[in-house]
């Protein structure tokens, strides 16, 4: 069985967590990021992408595949 191929986004932190409700923090840790300018290619999901939507503000998407 071939595997499908699956969609990415890659997102990146460009705020930090400082000053912000635990439940923002939360939701960085979730998607993986925890540094200023820290990278992560996640799986393109409506739950990840409703993550991003949660902490536009701290994070931008630099590549959609």
């Amino acid at each position: 069985m071939a595997k499908k191929a699956t969609k990415t986004i890659t997102v990146e932190q460009i705020g930090s967590p400082i000053r912000r409700p635990k439940e923002q923090r939360a939701t960085l840790v979730g998607l993986g990021l925890n540094k200023m300018h820290k990278q992560r290619t996640l799986e393109d999901t409506p739950s990840v992408r409703g993550m991003i939507a949660a902490v536009q503000h701290l994070v931008r998407v630099v590549d959609e595949k």
